[in-house]
């Protein structure tokens, strides 16, 4: 009866401990700031092939894989920690291509001026097409263009990646 009680006692205690310890890593994990990350662009059919989006252009539909690679660097003058992240992406119906990058501990995207801000470099690249009559890669690697950044959230927003048919319709677009 006794090991029982002593048993029980030292059940109680090992609880207690395991309490304590996930109360300090919850205070632990919400002093260090994280940053949610979405990183997306466009894919679209150039269908006069002058890289420009044009009156005959179109959306590519779903199914056109893109690479994103990005690197993501603290700013912060007490690490010097790097991320490099790297995903394939297919486009959904709207030819619209999308990353979420969630929690990146110890960071933040605030203003440039802020010294702890992330620092990001992004790119994303072509891999195939979706279209056997928009095939042929125009524009097929972009940076990152526009930044929104607020104190938990960044914005990567590429300039669109296009393909080409493989013969230009110069009934349709002309000579140019």
């Amino acid at each position: 009866m006794k090991k029982m009680l002593m048993l029980v006692d030292m059940e109680k205690k090992l609880i207690m401990l395991m309490l304590l310890l996930q109360l300090l890593s919850l205070g632990q994990s919400s002093s260090k700031p994280t940053a949610n990350i979405t990183v997306m662009g466009l894919v679209y059919c150039d269908v006069c092939s002058n890289n420009n989006f044009s009156k005959h252009s179109y959306f590519m539909p779903a199914g056109v894989e893109v690479r994103i690679i990005c690197r993501f660097k603290a700013a912060s003058s007490k690490t010097r920690e790097m991320i490099t992240f790297s995903a394939n992406r297919t486009t959904n119906e709207l030819g619209l291509y999308k990353l979420d990058i969630t929690s990146v501990e110890g960071a933040s995207c605030a203003t440039e001026a802020n010294k702890d801000s992330l620092v990001a470099s992004c790119q994303a690249s072509l891999i195939g097409s979706s279209s056997d009559s928009c095939n042929v890669p125009g524009h097929k690697t972009t940076t990152d263009q526009v930044k929104s950044k607020r104190s938990n959230l960044c914005v990567y927003r590429f300039t669109a990646l296009n393909f080409r048919p493989f013969k230009k319709n110069i009934d349709l677009c002309g000579k140019q």
